[in-house]
């Protein structure tokens, strides 16, 4: 169902919610605290290599990325790709790529991994850059060597199968997977060219000890803590709260003007009530349950919408990006801070 042009301009003057209630709400217990153990790895290994090549999801270009990452690898060629971009809305690029270089990221690529787009930029430039550069204890090999790092399940595996596939026309040579944590710790290297010839270490996921606000860390859960695939929720989402996560995607796609889901679920209109949402959701795909009430007369059997069930799908489908392109970073870009910066 497609919204007519008068129900689009109805919703686009619609009063949406200005915040989202982020009070008490405890960030810390939602991410994976395994972590450290793969930067001191990544930070061994940095003798063998000549290039870093930091990945991260294009929805999220200004949020959750890592700021260890920078302090603790040192001045090794840096080379930010921002992947996933056709589920990101880039409407705004310019205005982020010009944040990012105020940011001292002057080095930055939109990818799209798995159908290879902008890939084939990606050797270039690291050539480029490592020919810049001083190559301190590496000036006598002939092959360069690139680390792979960024968060959990931004493509990092899936970047390199690409470029394998691009300069090798070989198939993949890492494991690729929807769930944080199956680089579990730094690989032998890969070979990803031949002329010039390079390999590419993949690392595991690597998030920072703190993240920086609850909001950045609900931007997390969203994007890239858990599984684009997955026919059924992790861990991590069962932390944050199904509920609480689909209601603060609702939040921000109404706050953004961003109503595919009005036309994927073939809502009558865009809501800014979640419980609402979800039990549209659930009736239209028959998410229903069976509670047992007990009355005057005995227990009777009545039939519930499954709220938990429907805000899983409601999760899925815009991680799968069903529900259009989105953009979770126009707060940051437009200058406001992150909601509820934890001390």
């Amino acid at each position: 169902m497609r919204l007519t042009p008068r129900a689009l301009c109805s919703a686009a003057q619609a009063a949406w919610r200005e915040n989202f209630p982020l009070c008490g709400r405890d960030v810390a217990r939602w991410f994976p605290g395994h972590m450290a153990k793969g930067l001191k790895k990544m930070q061994s290994s940095l003798k063998l290599v000549d290039c870093i090549i930091e990945v991260h999801d294009a929805r999220i270009p200004l949020s959750g990325r890592n700021p260890l990452f920078q302090e603790t690898l040192g001045l090794k060629p840096h080379l930010l790709v921002l992947n996933k971009m056709d589920l990101a809305d880039l409407t705004e690029q310019q205005k982020i790529m010009q944040h990012l270089e105020g940011e001292g990221l002057k080095n930055v690529i939109f990818t799209n991994c798995v159908k290879d787009e902008n890939v084939k930029q990606i050797i270039p430039m690291v050539t480029e850059l490592i020919g810049r550069s001083h190559r301190y204890h590496r000036k006598e090999n002939l092959e360069y060597c690139i680390m792979v790092i960024g968060v959990p399940n931004v493509g990092k595996s899936s970047l390199i199968n690409s470029l394998r596939r691009q300069h090798l026309r070989k198939g993949k040579a890492t494991r690729v997977g929807g769930e944080p944590g199956i680089t579990r710790a730094v690989m032998s290297k890969i070979q990803v060219s031949e002329r010039p010839l390079m390999f590419l270490l993949d690392t595991p996921g690597v998030l920072a000890p703190r993240i920086e606000s609850v909001e950045t860390g609900l931007k997390l859960a969203l994007c890239v803590l858990t599984s684009a695939a997955a026919s059924t929720g992790t861990v991590l989402d069962h932390l944050v709260g199904e509920e609480t996560m689909a209601d603060y995607l609702l939040y921000t796609l109404n706050k953004h003007q961003r109503f595919g889901y009005v036309q994927h679920y073939g809502l009558g209109s865009a809501c800014d009530n979640v419980e609402r949402v979800l039990k549209s959701v659930a009736v239209k795909l028959g998410k229903t349950q069976k509670v047992k009430v007990l009355t005057g007369t005995g227990n009777v059997n009545i039939i519930q919408p499954n709220y938990p069930a429907a805000a899983r799908d409601f999760l899925q489908t815009f991680r799968r990006g069903l529900l259009g392109s989105v953009m979770l970073d126009l707060d940051v870009l437009r200058g406001h801070p992150p909601a509820e910066t934890l001390p």
